[in-house]
């Protein structure tokens, strides 16, 4: 044993000692303890629980590498198999279907597709309703899936129809508001074509010309009041074996008149001459246009 360690241990046996010294526990204990325990408990058991809803969100959403469920992650974009709902507008450039399987968009209200250009403002859109399919842009067109060809275009000065034939089959037939330009108007075959203003007039112009045929019926022109034929520069020319004027009113000699004794009604017949000159020659027994063909050398 050394001098210094002598000397400690002799002041540490001469110092005095209390009697009544209080020892204080050191750590927890109590009510203390127990609410910690109880903390510990309590945090275990929602780790724990969170850890069984991971796991059960991961194994219902069908979370995989690739994607999520019905979503697939690609390297050409997201693949979206069986049917989705979206709460939130949608923004793609571009959406296809599978090749076996048609593109079904659905909305309980309306769907509406918006096109938009690079300062956010609306170009063009197409709204499909209960009651209406809406298109608004600038100019709208259908073409032929074989070559592209514009079968029906509209914009705000015109419509153009490309198809080689249209086809009304109401039964009202087609109502046109103003004026209409064709180079052409036919029925269907074995169809009758009608063409009928019932409230105002009809008017058909060409400048060089309006040809209305027949080929194997009757033409027929009906009017309550009057018929007019006119021709301004020309002449009336009409061409057939015979030319028969109906209804015509026939004049009577008055038997009051004072010479009615000796009062004769004169019978005329109407000629025409080769170069189609008309003139009167009184009828007899038979006809004296053959007889009178001389009055057209006359003339």
């Amino acid at each position: 044993m050394t001098r210094e360690q002598y000397i400690l241990a002799t002041q540490q046996n001469n110092l005095p000692r209390a009697e009544n010294a209080q020892l204080y526990p050191v750590g927890i204990y109590g009510w203390r303890k127990r609410c910690l325990y109880f903390f510990v408990l309590l945090l275990l058991v929602t780790m724990i629980v969170n850890l069984a809803m991971t796991i059960w969100i991961l194994k219902v959403m069908n979370f995989t590498v690739d994607g999520m469920g019905n979503l697939r992650v690609t390297k050409k974009g997201i693949r979206l198999e069986g049917i989705s709902e979206f709460l939130l507008p949608l923004y793609v450039k571009e959406i296809h279907s599978r090749k076996d399987s048609p593109l079904v968009l659905q909305s309980d209200r309306n769907v509406t597709v918006n096109a938009r250009n690079h300062m956010g403002q609306l170009t063009g859109q197409l709204t499909v309703g209960a009651d209406a399919v809406e298109a608004q842009c600038k100019r709208f067109e259908v073409r032929a899936s074989e070559d592209g060809r514009v079968l029906f275009s509209a914009d705000e000065d015109e419509i153009t129809i490309g198809a080689e034939k249209l086809k009304v089959t109401g039964t009202e037939g087609a109502v046109f508001g103003h004026s209409v330009e064709t180079p052409h108007i036919r029925a269907e075959p074995s169809q009758d074509l009608r063409l009928e203003s019932p409230t105002r007039s009809l008017i058909m112009e060409a400048p060089r010309g309006v040809q209305v045929s027949a080929a194997a019926g009757d033409f027929k022109a009906t009017c309550r009041k009057e018929l007019h034929l006119q021709s301004t520069e020309g002449e009336i020319f009409l061409n057939a074996d015979t030319i028969r004027l109906g209804n015509l009113p026939t004049g009577s000699v008055s038997s009051s008149s004072p010479s009615s004794s000796n009062a004769r009604q004169t019978v005329h017949e109407l000629c025409v001459c080769p170069n189609g000159r008309l003139y009167l020659s009184p009828a007899g027994v038979g006809s004296t246009c053959q007889s009178s063909s001389n009055i057209c050398l006359w003339n």
